[in-house]
């Protein structure tokens, strides 16, 4: 015979039952988007010890922010790193230059460029976001704010960097040589137009990055490239992702790069899609040009999911997390 009140026990415990399901959905479903983190990527082999600085912080709950800032300060001190930092090939005239930027993930943003004298131009981009009302500071103007928030003015002509200048001055000849961080240090040789850019994740979900480097060996004086653009060399969206980039600046400056790979992302595209896409608009505005230079994007969305793309290849990228610490994956490319 039918129990109404074993009915009514029934119906309740299958109410908590049902409740208790759709509180672990929602919770599952909050947690979802950051299974894969923490994370940090980084463009080209020197980001293999860079992420491992950057993942010291990520891995103790840390701030997205700090692990990038820390991250790529590394290949900024390498004196044989000749693409970024402090070791970096001069202008044409025998000058030093630095550019680099950063931003966090509530969108704010700092930027140095054609910065001289300071080997950590990343710190100062730093200070400028967070000191000052600016996003952007230039040549004397940021070497000036640098020294007055502490740091050392140095000479960053290295004699190994001054003797490769002195080979060039014999030519004066400017040929770039693509990705050159996977080809032997050769002075004289070395006319590149390389940078490390970095984007982490951390515990909490939030989306920062960082760019920095001397920019192309040999360059006219005051040029300026792509890495400490907003927009161009790096961007962080922490609601879609974040994207940098690598490579010839100008073509990247051209398309506002990484930009538009966050804004693709936005759209429903994979990274490694919105970045083949980006490199793709290059590509067509300028087919004749694209054949003789690199860009390479790479990018990360909300979800920790990473992918890169190039115009050649020979582009790479690195990736730590919990389970892989110095993993280095080549980018696919369209030649």
């Amino acid at each position: 015979m039918y129990n109404r009140r074993k009915f009514i026990k029934m119906s309740a415990a299958g109410a908590s039952l049902a409740a208790l399901s759709t509180s672990k959905i929602a919770r599952a479903a909050t947690m979802a988007p950051f299974a894969g983190v923490p994370v940090v990527i980084s463009t080209w082999d020197f980001g293999i010890v860079a992420n491992k600085e950057a993942w010291k912080t990520l891995e103790k709950g840390g701030r997205a922010l700090d692990a990038v800032e820390a991250g790529v300060r590394i290949p900024e001190a390498d004196m044989n790193n000749h693409t970024v930092g402090r070791a970096g090939y001069p202008d044409r005239d025998g000058h030093v230059s630095l550019d680099a930027c950063i931003m966090d993930e509530f969108g704010n943003c700092g930027s140095v460029a054609a910065i001289e004298h300071i080997a950590h131009p990343i710190s100062v981009a730093r200070l400028v976001m967070e000191k000052t009302p600016h996003v952007m500071l230039v040549g004397e103007g940021a070497t000036q704010f640098a020294v007055e928030q502490g740091f050392k003015k140095e000479n960053l002509l290295t004699p190994e960097s001054e003797k490769a200048w002195k080979e060039w001055l014999k030519t004066a000849k400017y040929s770039p040589v693509m990705n050159i961080e996977n080809k032997q240090h050769a002075p004289g040789n070395q006319y590149n137009h390389d940078t490390i850019g970095m984007l982490a994740i951390d515990v909490k979900g939030n989306i920062s990055g960082a760019c920095t480097t001397s920019g192309m060996a040999f360059k006219m004086h005051g040029r300026v490239g792509d890495s400490p653009l907003i927009g161009a060399g790096l961007y962080v969206d922490n609601e879609v992702g974040g994207a940098t980039s690598t490579g010839v600046g100008e073509e990247v400056i051209r398309n506002v790069g990484s930009f538009l790979v966050v804004e693709l992302m936005r759209q429903g595209y994979s990274p490694e899609a919105a970045c083949k896409e980006a490199v793709n608009r290059i590509i067509k505005k300028k087919p004749d040009t694209a054949k003789n230079i690199q860009v390479g994007f790479l990018a990360i969305n909300k979800k920790g999911e990473y992918g890169a793309y190039a115009i050649q290849k020979g582009f790479s990228f690195a990736v730590c997390n919990a389970e892989k610490q110095d993993l280095l994956i080549p980018g696919k490319s369209f030649y």
